[in-house]
């Protein structure tokens, strides 16, 4: 009866460690993970807070502004019969 040739546990962790086609690829993506890490953490603790208290709750301001302005009288009931 025919069996397949098998490989070993050590021939296959040395065919794997030998090949170094993917080794740039990796090591390109730690460089870059090792960069933005630091700066997604800086922005996350400096400017965030920054960003939702200077634009975002004025934009939400701006927003309620508008609905006031549209409903004339500043009532946000939904009553547009006008009489």
């Amino acid at each position: 009866m025919y069996q397949p040739a098998r490989a070993s546990f050590g021939n296959l962790l040395k065919r794997v460690h030998q090949d170094e086609r993917g080794a740039v690829s990796i090591e390109t993506i730690l460089v870059v993970a090792a960069i933005a890490v630091p700066v997604l953490i800086f922005v996350l603790k400096v400017g965030w807070p920054m960003i939702r208290d200077k634009i975002f709750h004025k934009g939400m301001e701006d927003l309620m502004g508008g609905i006031e302005n549209v409903n004339g009288s500043g009532s946000t009931t939904g009553d547009t019969t006008g009489g």
